[in-house]
């Protein structure tokens, strides 16, 4: 069977899929149906940290899909409460609401800020600020304080869009607040923007006047989170909390679940019906999620990712100080961006030819965002391929 005809056969065409069927992973690789390998380092776009056929992570499914695989949230389950209890204690927040998918993370996230400022004074209109070049996600309510249009035509109508602001830059975020807003959102690293770690004193900032005018600040963490910066969480490492904070990708490693994670104060703005979900939190997902917690911290994931994430931005800059293809490289911890100076599509393109998978980013950046559990030796080895073709 030739796969790529039958799938533009049979379903929706809203990827560009690259020409490779995928079969199964092992580690840091992939390999396609016809048996060639690949050195993943996109990880499923920053979802399996874990890397490839871990075992112990593949038992504790195969062992909750034999115990129990889904319930409604009209009872409780085990795997759901240990989950919980983890994420609140790792990202220091209160409470627990889980859904399938970081989209859906902020959708919830983005209604406690509603509802929160709604019970304060529910004769206003309430509006969010948001970041240019920022991205949250598909539906409607993601895609409104998302600041690319290129997403929004079509299916946003500008009276419905958040007010954008320039990211790290403190003084526009405040000149764009009114007394209308409920909330601020943004990625401590920008991801599809094209990897723009946040500044020091740009959240600090908005963490003061957010205090100062009672307005929720909202993190997406739904890529830089888990641990792929460095620390479990990137705002941790600014020394400040979200109100809320939206997580997905590595969370489940593979498995299709999302959170969103809020302060007591903010969270009992959410009574019983104003939200809810079917498969959200169910006992097969929310086993993924307590297993990767586990995994992480017996495999020490976070010194790791420190170790090799200081190896992989030197080797990076090193590369963009030699090669004028290179533009500028950006990064942090795991996730790193090489702004290029030649199209940034036909470099993936020749990287997969070569065996390497690399992904893109806005404004022409080449994103590597490869499993935690990559080594120095896997770095050099992409370092290798990359540069061959970059020259």
């Amino acid at each position: 069977m030739n796969y790529m005809e039958q799938a533009d056969k049979v379903m929706i065409k809203t990827y560009n899929r690259f020409p490779v069927v995928l079969d199964r992973g092992e580690g840091v690789y992939l390999y396609d149906v016809d048996g060639k390998k690949y050195l993943d380092f996109a990880a499923g776009i920053a979802v399996f940290s874990l890397g490839y056929n871990n075992k112990k992570y593949n038992d504790a499914l195969k062992a909750q899909i034999d115990k129990l695989l889904h319930t409604s949230n009209l009872f409780y389950n085990v795997p759901a409460i240990e989950a919980a209890t983890k994420i609140v204690n790792a990202t220091g927040l209160d409470k627990v609401f889980f859904t399938n998918s970081g989209t859906e993370a902020i959708e919830g996230a983005l209604k406690v800020a509603k509802k929160y400022a709604y019970n304060k004074d529910n004769t206003k209109e309430y509006e969010f600020i948001a970041m240019k070049h920022s991205f949250h996600g598909r539906s409607n309510g993601a895609l409104a304080v998302t600041g690319n249009e290129k997403y929004q035509e079509g299916f946003v109508p500008k009276q419905f869009r958040a007010v954008f602001a320039e990211y790290n830059n403190l003084e526009d975020v405040v000149s764009k607040i009114t007394d209308k807003t409920c909330g601020i959102i943004l990625e401590t690293v920008q991801g599809e923007g094209g990897i723009f770690p946040a500044k020091k004193d740009f959240l600090e900032g908005i963490r003061k006047i957010c205090d100062e005018k009672d307005i929720l600040l909202i993190f997406d963490e739904v890529q830089c989170g888990m641990g792929r910066t460095g620390s479990m969480f990137a705002y941790q490492q600014y020394g400040i909390k979200p109100d809320v904070v939206a997580l997905a990708k590595a969370l489940g490693c593979g498995v299709p679940v999302g959170a969103f994670v809020a302060s007591e104060k903010c969270s009992s703005a959410l009574v019983p019906g104003d939200h809810g979900t079917t498969y959200g939190g169910n006992p097969f997902a929310t086993a993924a999620v307590s297993t990767v917690f586990d995994l992480y911290e017996e495999l020490d994931v976070i010194s790791h990712v420190k170790e090799v994430g200081a190896y992989l931005g030197t080797k990076l800059e090193e590369m963009a100080e030699k090669l004028d293809s290179i533009k500028e490289h950006r990064g942090i911890g795991l996730m790193h961006g090489l702004e290029l100076n030649v199209p940034v599509g036909e470099v993936v393109n020749k990287a997969l030819e070569k065996g390497l998978i690399v992904i893109s980013a806005g404004c022409n950046t080449l994103r590597m965002v490869p499993p935690l559990i990559v080594t120095k030796e896997d770095i050099d080895e992409m370092i290798k391929i990359l540069e061959s073709c970059l020259v």
